[in-house]
């Protein structure tokens, strides 16, 4: 076996990763390399056992033990077919795999198309979008609508409608106009729910007019927006936003990259909120990342243009819908249902939201919020609601809590693309036993989280 020494130098000289301060987690044999994982917990190349908080970035919905049974589902695809697209020809599993989505998905979202990943899906839903507005008569229909620090994907489309200032401007100009509007974060606010609500949408049509009403071509949404720290919409703002769309004809998009595949205790997040929209994305828990999958799901008047006589489809991806993903997504769907997963978060989701809650009795945590199994605590100074400036963020996020969560065994997303907060997601097979691992392990690192900022700040005034 290789040895960690010598993963830590070629990862150093060769492997560039993802959002990540490159020379920093590579030096001084830092990088934490993952090696196995069993049930809840993965293991690095040097044996460290890790509870999985995060559920590898909200796609490991069913932890690490449904391996074997996978490999059988993958190793009998391949040996039928390897590969075949679905450009022009399809393949069984993306034909059965589509009809199971579209039984799953509410209102009439019966046509699926594959894609690779999130930012696909999200691109994918934007050209959708414009070529039934062009095929309606309306090509001036050109503009999104999306909301602030919202994270749609990093893909030249995709990041158009990202919310996230910093991941664009070194890129030029976006491919899609897009308006911006408040997100649903209500910490801090003085507003009762229903008068947020109220406010949210006035913003939004206020937005629609002043663009002008016919110039928007779709609103993107997540159910619960992940960047800023699962910010939870109040009651009555999907209705609001559904009521919006239709009155001025712009489709509603729900983003489910992160929220669908039974993070919040559906297969569809948005339907907690009774709401329908016209396209859904997907990725992430699609597979519950055994192999790399996402699709967008499509009403039947969006697609219904695209069935017109002699009108082409002007979109397409080589790999959306490989036999081997559609098989283990398939499979993945099963599993869900053999096992209870979402009748778990349901059972849980009351449970792990008062074990959070009762993190709000520790200076540094100013809020708890989020649903499912999908939570944030934001980070505040020393028991007020103050936020913490850039030098401490600094200090907190990228500086002590990495090395604390590290050192006590768990994995957690430390986040300031909005405030400071600390992210959770675990595996949605947890029990309360393991959430309770979870939550133990959380309380620990923030307890000496506070002490240290508290201890970093008289430093700061000395």
């Amino acid at each position: 076996m290789v040895s960690n020494e010598q993963l830590q130098r070629q990862a150093r000289e060769h492997l560039l990763l993802h959002f990540t301060r490159n020379g920093d987690a590579t030096a001084d044999g830092e990088l934490l390399v993952i090696d196995r994982g069993e049930g809840l917990h993965v293991y690095d190349i040097e044996g460290n056992r890790y509870f999985d908080g995060l559920s590898s970035l909200f796609c490991a919905q069913l932890g690490y033990s449904y391996g074997a049974e996978m490999g059988v589902v993958a190793s009998a695809q391949l040996e039928r077919l390897a590969f075949n697209t679905n450009w022009g020809t399809a393949h069984p599993g993306a034909i059965e795999l589509a009809t199971t989505l579209a039984d799953l998905a509410p209102g009439d979202l019966e046509h699926v198309f594959f894609t690779g990943g999130g930012s696909e899906s999200v691109e994918t839903a934007w050209k959708l979008v414009r070529q039934y507005h062009v095929a309606n008569g309306e090509p001036q229909r050109t503009k999104a609508i999306s909301r602030a620090i919202a994270y749609h994907g990093v893909t030249l489309g995709a990041l158009a409608l990202t919310g996230v200032p910093a991941f664009k401007e070194q890129f030029g100009a976006p491919a899609i106009p897009v308006c911006t509007v408040s997100n649903t974060n209500r910490f801090r606010s003085e507003l009762d729910e229903a008068a947020h609500t109220r406010v949210l949408l006035e913003e939004i049509e206020r937005t629609i007019v002043a663009e002008g009403e016919d110039t928007i071509a779709m609103l993107i949404a997540e159910p619960v927006q992940n960047a800023g720290g699962c910010l939870v919409p109040p009651s009555g703002y999907w209705h609001g936003l559904r009521e919006l769309c239709d009155r001025y004809g712009i489709l509603l998009v729900a983003d489910e990259v992160i929220t669908g595949c039974g993070r919040l205790g559906e297969w569809f997040g948005v339907t907690r909120f009774d709401a329908v929209p016209d396209l859904i994305t997907l990725a992430k828990g699609l597979t519950s990342a055994y192999a790399p999958m996402g699709a967008v799901l499509v009403s039947e008047r969006v697609a219904a243009p695209l069935y017109d006589a002699r009108r082409v489809l002007a979109h397409g991806i080589t790999f959306g819908g490989h036999p081997l993903s559609a098989a283990i997504a398939q499979r993945n769907i099963e599993i869900f249902a053999r096992e209870g997963v979402l009748e778990n978060v349901h059972a849980n989701e009351r449970y792990l939201g008062q074990r959070l809650g009762d993190l709000t009795g520790l200076p540094i945590v100013g809020d708890v919020r989020g649903a499912g199994y999908f939570w944030a605590l934001e980070l505040v100074r020393d028991g007020e609601q103050e936020r913490f400036d850039a030098t401490e963020r600094e200090e907190l996020l990228r500086g002590f809590l990495p090395h604390a969560l590290r050192s006590a065994g768990l994995i957690a997303r430390c986040d300031d693309r909005g405030d400071a907060v600390l992210q959770l997601a675990p595996p949605l097979v947890a029990d309360t036993d393991t959430l309770d691992e979870m939550v133990e392990k959380v309380e620990g690192v923030l307890s000496a989280a506070g002490e240290h900022m508290a201890a970093f700040a008289d430093a700061a005034r000395a």
